[in-house]
């Protein structure tokens, strides 16, 4: 089947994200968009993801558990999990590998923590933007532990990105997927290609505009194609 997708979204949750871009919100404008399948993929953390995987289950959308990782090479790389305990497991090895800096919202912004109802039960007070421990193998180790995969975000992006950091594409990783924004199949790269919105605010959201074949609807589905599995 072919389904729409944005599987690279951020929360409340990341400094970044704008106040709007709650739980309820996120869901509510993927569905009147028309989207399929999306990820919310906030910076090094999940816990934003409980509330999401609540806010679904009044609409007909499939939500991917995902983290977006920044490496010790900070090189950004989009986390997807089979499972929300995988996200979240990982999550709390993410957080052991964040430097103890302290966030400071008045300057990068508020880290907050919701319920589905969208009401704020926490804030994250390390700063959540800052580059992990773990270089680019260990949190591949990490993510695989959990039962995910790990796809380079962004690669065409002047910051953040592998090939921004590295020039390259290394085939150690043996990646399976890449994702690429703006899309560009100039680059050398054998496997799958991905595009998302990167969106930080609700009116980022982009209409249905990519899309993937699956044989089902379910976020096993989705790791096993990316990962060539199937």
């Amino acid at each position: 089947m072919k389904l729409s997708y944005d599987l690279h979204l951020h929360s409340c949750l990341s400094p970044c994200g704008d106040a709007e871009m709650t739980p309820n919100n996120i869901v509510n404008m993927a569905a009147l968009l028309g989207l399929d399948l999306i990820a919310v993929s906030d910076h090094n953390s999940a816990l934003n993801l409980p509330a999401v995987f609540k806010a679904v289950s009044s609409v007909d959308l499939l939500v991917v558990p995902a983290i977006e990782a920044c490496s010790s090479e900070e090189v950004h790389l989009l986390c997807l999990f089979e499972t929300l305990d995988g996200a979240l497991e990982c999550s709390s090895i993410f957080r052991k590998a964040l430097p103890p800096i302290r966030n400071k919202p008045e300057f990068f912004g508020e880290q907050q923590i919701l319920n589905a109802n969208d009401e704020w039960i926490g804030s994250e007070e390390l700063l959540l933007i800052n580059a992990l421990s773990l270089n680019i193998k260990q949190v591949q180790d990490a993510v695989q532990s959990c039962g995910g995969m790990v796809i380079p975000a962004h690669v065409n992006k002047k910051a953040y990105s592998l090939l921004a950091v590295l020039g390259s594409i290394p085939e150690e990783y043996r990646f399976s997927c890449i994702e690429v924004n703006p899309p560009d199949n100039s680059l050398p790269f054998a496997g799958h290609r991905i595009s998302d919105s990167d969106a930080h605010t609700l009116e980022q959201m982009q209409e249905p505009s990519h899309f993937i074949e699956l044989p089902e609807r379910s976020t096993k589905a989705l790791l096993d194609t990316l990962c060539g599995r199937i």
